[in-house]
Parts: C-alpha cells; structure tokens; sequence
C-alpha cells in the first residue's frame, strides 16, 4: 500500500472524520512503531506498526455505506432528542442509525442531507480548503431591491467574517419572492444571518445541492442509500 497521511489512514479505517483521528493522536491514543505519533506523520500500511489505546491497527478495505436524506422542517441533525423535537435518526430505517451528517440543516430549514460511516467523504464534503458547492432555495417575506441584492452578492460583513453568497431570482416558481443561493462554506445560520443583517426574514430554506449530490437523486422518496 502506498504511503499516506495517518489520519487519513485511521479515518479510513475507523469510519470517522480527520479531524476525529487528529484528536486522538494529540491525546497519545495512536503511536507509530513504539513512539508517540504526531500530526502529520504519514505511514506506509503493512511496513509501518501502528497502534491506537494499546491494539495494533489493521488495515481493513471497509465498505461505507452513504444514505441521502430529504429532511423536513422541525428535525435536528443529532443523535440527542432535545425536548420535544425529534431528531433525524427518527426518519431512518435501524440500519443507519450509527452514521455520522456531512453539512448540518438547522430545526428550521428542510432539504438534502448526507449521512455515511466514510469520515473521508464527510471532511471533503465539510472543510472549507475544499469548497464544495452547496445550492439553496430561499423565501423572503418581501422582494429584494435591486441594491441590497447588489449588496450581498459583494459580501456582507458578519461577526465572524464576510459572507461569500452568490444570490438571484429563483425561476420557474409560482411561490413568491424565491431566490436561488449558491456558496462554498457554511457557517452557523449564515443564510438567515445575512439576510437579516439587511432586514428581511427567510421564510424557507432548502438545500437542494451538496457538492456532487442533488435532491433530484431521491426521485421524491424521503431517503436513499447510494
């Protein structure tokens, strides 16, 4: 096997995030033939001993399993019920129950989700040096002017930065004042957060792209295992 980062490695293995392995290497949980591992260490499987909590590792080709899912309004994205709102696990057959949710929807906005065991796929799809595409639908409870769609498409200053979307008029529609939103991040509430900082209030929200994966692809059933 040729060489490669080891949490890449552990990620692949384990069925969890980059970000995870890191975390457990800074902890002392992973060593690399006796010593201590570091970040960035990079390994050559079969060559290399690597051990995690005192258990040698070995390389098995796992298969992931990636289920698309059409997430409606009034569910959260974790695995905790809080209160009296269900959770989106409760929409999901037992058998994937354990995967993890690349790119989080808030309570209230519906729309394409991905949930896979492939920690890989969900730091490519989630970390911002790659950029995935994510497509929107969004309502407003007024029209925007012509200047403050100007405005945004510029880049609005947030707390925590410039928003990056690319807004315009959302066709083929009979739903009033619907606008198509394109961006390359996502930070918490970042749609509804720019829009307010101009005074409108997002009516809907609807995810309907995530990098290479589309809402069309579920043909109207409320998920799919791809």
């Amino acid at each position: 096997m040729e060489s490669v980062r080891l949490n890449k490695y552990l990620a692949h293995t384990f069925g969890i995030s980059r970000r995870e392995a890191d975390t457990r290497i800074e902890q002392g949980r992973v060593l690399l033939n006796g010593k201590p591992a570091m970040l960035g260490n990079v390994v050559q499987p079969g060559r290399d001993v690597i051990t995690m909590d005192d258990s040698q590792v070995t390389h098995v080709q796992k298969r992931y399993t990636y289920v698309l899912l059409n997430k409606p309004v009034g569910y959260i994205c974790s695995r905790k019920q809080q209160g009296d709102t269900p959770t989106i696990y409760a929409l999901l057959p037992r058998q994937y129950q354990q995967l993890k949710v690349a790119g989080r929807l808030d309570k209230d906005s519906q729309g394409l989700l991905l949930l896979t065991d492939d920690g890989d796929t969900i730091f490519k799809l989630t970390h911002p040096k790659f950029g995935k595409q994510k497509v929107y639908e969004v309502g407003l409870n007024k029209p925007l002017t012509a200047e403050d769609l100007e405005t945004i498409n510029n880049g609005i200053e947030l707390e925590d930065g410039v928003s990056d979307l690319k807004v315009s008029k959302l066709s083929g529609t009979t739903k009033p004042n619907m606008y198509k939103v394109t961006m390359h991040e996502g930070r918490n509430r970042q749609i509804r957060r720019t829009f307010g900082g101009l005074r409108y209030m997002v009516t809907h929200l609807e995810r309907t792209k995530f990098g290479n994966y589309t809402l069309d692809q579920l043909n109207g059933a409320s998920h799919l295992q791809i």
